[in-house]
């Protein structure tokens, strides 16, 4: 019997039941794929940096080592469970090229390794461990995603010639996030070129236990080892990998979470008008005894049903559009060995949207109970009260056409039924506008302040190289007397000693030098200016427990001193773990210098970037924005693509909304429409009213909308930013396509679902609809 109740329920209302299944299917698509994509990305990583063996401590450190005493220190701390040393040689980028193309653009530091022996192994695309022979280039991955090489190709690295044997993937260095790239080589090989470049070495280690790694940190910080270069985590390069793609799976969720809600509200509006429209016959089978029960199960079957087949379809399709999202994961980091496990969580995915679909629908049924049996049966349709609007009188309208008014009349005296739709179309505004707004802050310059560095327009990098002193000395003489460079400031960073509240010792990076030049953006307080004040990164504040106003203890040229935390800044550099002041020291190690440069003419950058870069070969010479591209390039284009996709899936929630709603609406309004043509309006003034009704509800909707994705959105951004180092995160809103283009698309949507929607009302016959 259900059977043929669906089958014929069916036939009778395809389109409402086709939209219906689609929402639904589009809400199990992308709660599947968001699951699916998480498994995945979280298996693959795993898998990556297990195969890899990736060090759950890395040093970098450039100049001399004594590889004594860190065996000594290895062997004596109990934590260690494995510890090598690596050697990775810099080249300068423009020595290193593939046919006519060269690296001297990157901003990356490239560098050349051989395979490691105990961990820290470096794979092909199949995740098997490489061994290179003579004359053999392993390339990373990055550069075949750019063209940069393919398999074959002639490289020639400071006149030497390789051939490119294939590609790799470095559980360390595969995001563009990281500063350095590795290519790898064979012993031979590396010999050759050993002294055409700069060693840095690589001071690894693997841990028996992971927990244990703050407690390692503060033992290697306290017995005086090479720290001359940064120093990473296993957390964070897990972060640095999972970023790019990250993000997109977070903006996946967050619109499948919105979908979800918005299909809900979709089976509210088509179970409303089937409501509607068997209102006089459910008066009916109430009036000769039928159960509130077996009436309720007569429409959950159908919507049963419905969610049954969109699920399906929703999961079927989440097959369609996984291989495209999962492309960049695969690349990156292998297949997943939990992709069983992801299918599950699909299934899981799915199932959860397919209950919350029946126990909502059964929920909306309960008004069954509130259905008088004589009413229904005497008019047919329900009978509302409308009151909000008594005021709003058509005698007393002096400012609009009369159809506007009482479109927007009845949009006043109905906001309960009205309210639905503006929770949808509000809804889709906010699923328009924060990709859109996210996107927009990642790629503008302005996002360069949550790096932890100034507005500039060039940037040079000291790193790696001996008598770096001399060197920053040679360029900083450069540009005082370049009548190009309005301003310039020379930042160096050293790494010093603080005592914590339990007296333990911790590492702390300092960059040094003048930060009014190039000011930051601070989240709380100001940058240092006195030699007892000291500016802290958010995470490192977060760490060490200090605010602004409070002091921390430096050991600065043997002797501790104690300094003002001035202010806290957001950092996504260097793990996020860095901090700024003004006072001179001579005692410690100099780790890098930063020097910063404005122009007088912003044409002039790309010329001065090439000149400064060869003629100061051993810097790393960078036009910032080109910096940012090369670093967010990734994240930009996963974000980008999220963004996109929500504005189509928002347009079309829009428009099979609205719809479902004006068909709704013209069901319910079957009386009101035969009275007023009875008045003698005509269809084109039934369709300007209902027009009016939506734009209207639109409006308010864009608004709210508006509203809510630059407060809840702004905040649901700022804390996926806020986790690797930012804080006080604010969008950067592009007002042209926030706020004139998604808008006229919507109501450019909304007008047409209208036109659409209300066409039945032309059909409505006076003698059927105008009855006692």
């Amino acid at each position: 019997m259900y059977y043929r109740i669906i089958r014929n329920d069916i036939l009778k209302s395809k389109a409402i039941t086709l939209t219906t299944t689609i929402f639904v299917a589009a809400a199990a698509m992308l709660v599947s794929l968001a699951a699916i994509l998480f498994v995945n990305l979280s298996g693959a990583l795993n898998e990556l940096m297990t195969t890899a063996k990736t060090p759950h401590f890395m040093q970098m450190h450039s100049g001399e080592i004594d590889s004594e005493h860190l065996q000594a220190f290895a062997e004596q701390n109990s934590n260690v469970d494995e510890f090598q040393v690596l050697e990775f040689l810099n080249m300068d980028g423009s020595q290193i090229r593939f046919g006519d193309r060269s690296l001297a653009n990157s901003v990356q530091d490239n560098g050349f390794s051989i395979q490691s022996e105990k961990f820290d192994y470096l794979l092909d695309l199949e995740g098997r461990v490489i061994n290179a022979s003579d004359g053999e280039l392993y390339v990373p991955i990055s550069y075949m995603k750019d063209g940069i090489a393919k398999v074959g190709d002639k490289a020639i690295v400071s006149g030497k010639e390789f051939t490119v044997a294939g590609f790799l993937r470095d559980s360390q260095m595969n995001s563009m996030l990281a500063s350095s790239k590795r290519f790898l080589i064979s012993k031979h090989d590396f010999e050759d070129l050993k002294n055409l470049g700069s060693i840095e070495y690589l001071i690894e280690f693997r841990l028996k236990d992971l927990s244990k790694l703050n407690e390692f940190e503060t033992a290697y910080a306290s017995a005086g080892l090479e720290t001359n270069g940064p120093m990473i985590t296993y957390p964070l390069f897990k972060t640095i990998n999972a970023i790019s793609d990250g993000m997109m799976i977070g903006v996946i969720l967050l619109v499948s979470v919105l979908v979800v809600a918005i299909a809900l509200m979709c089976i509210r509006f088509t179970l409303l008008a089937k409501v509607e429209d068997d209102y006089r016959e459910i008066g009916v089978m109430k009036a000769i005894g039928l159960r509130i029960s077996y009436i309720k199960k007569i429409y959950l079957a159908k919507y049963a049903a419905i969610s049954a087949v969109g699920c399906v379809l929703g999961f079927a399709l989440s097959f369609a559009f996984k291989g495209m999202l999962l492309a960049n994961i695969r690349l990156h980091m292998g297949e997943s060995k939990n992709s069983s496990f992801a299918l599950l969580f699909g299934i899981i995915g799915i199932l959860l949207v397919f209950l919350a679909m029946i126990a909502y629908v059964n929920g909306v049924l309960r008004r069954f109970r509130k259905i008088s049996a004589a009413e229904a049966i005497r008019f047919g349709t329900s009978q509302e009260k409308t009151t909000g609007a008594k005021r709003f009188n058509l005698s007393g309208n002096r400012m609009f056409n009369t159809n506007i008014f009482l479109g927007v009349k009845d949009v006043l005296a109905r906001k309960k039924l009205y309210a639905t739709m503006l929770a949808v179309l509000m809804i889709s505004a906010f699923i328009i506008i924060v990709p859109q707004n996210l996107h927009n802050t990642i790629s503008s310059k302005s996002f360069i302040k949550y790096m932890g560095i100034g507005n500039s327009d060039m940037r040079i990098d000291i790193q790696q190289t001996d008598n770096m002193p001399e060197k920053a000395a040679e360029i900083i003489k450069t540009m005082s007397s370049d009548s190009a460079v309005s301003k310039y400031a020379v930042l160096t960073t050293k790494t010093f000693k603080t005592k914590t509240k339990d007296g333990l010792e911790e590492r702390l990076k300092i960059e040094l030098g003048d930060h009014s030049i190039f000011p930051l953006v601070y989240s709380e307080g100001r940058a240092p200016a006195a030699e007892d004040e000291i500016a802290l990164s958010a995470m490192n504040a977060n760490e060490l427990s200090k605010k602004v106003g409070e002091t921390i203890t430096l050991v600065i040229e043997g002797k501790e001193k104690n300094l003002t935390v001035s202010g806290i800044y957001s950092d996504i550099t260097n793990g996020g773990k860095t901090a700024k002041a003004v006072f001179t020291d001579h005692s410690a190690n100099t780790m890098w210098y930063v020097i910063y440069a404005e122009l007088s003419d912003p044409i002039l950058i790309g010329s001065k970037v090439s000149e400064y870069a060869k003629r100061f070969d051993y810097a790393k010479v960078s036009d910032i924005d080109e910096y940012m591209a090369q670093t967010y390039g990734s994240t930009l284009s996963s974000v980008g693509k999220a963004s996109k996709s929500a504005i189509v899936v928002a347009l079309i929630i829009t428009v099979l909304v609205t719809l479902l709603f004006m068909k709704m609406l013209v069901a319910k309004d079957r009386y009101s429409i035969a009275v007023m043509k009875a008045f003698g309006f005509t269809n084109s003034d039934m369709k300007a009213q209902y027009v009016s009704r939506s734009v209207f509800v639109l409006i308010v909707g864009i608004v709210l909308g508006t509203l809510l994705a630059n407060t809840l959105g702004e905040m649901i951004a700022g804390a996926a930013i806020s986790s690797f180092g930012a804080s006080k995160f604010h969008f950067t809103v592009n007002p042209l396509s926030a706020y004139l283009f998604s808008p006229l698309l919507m109501i450019g949507s909304v007008l047409i679902a209208t036109i659409i929607g209300t066409s039945g009302a032309g059909r409505i016959k006076i003698s059927e609809h105008i009855k006692e």
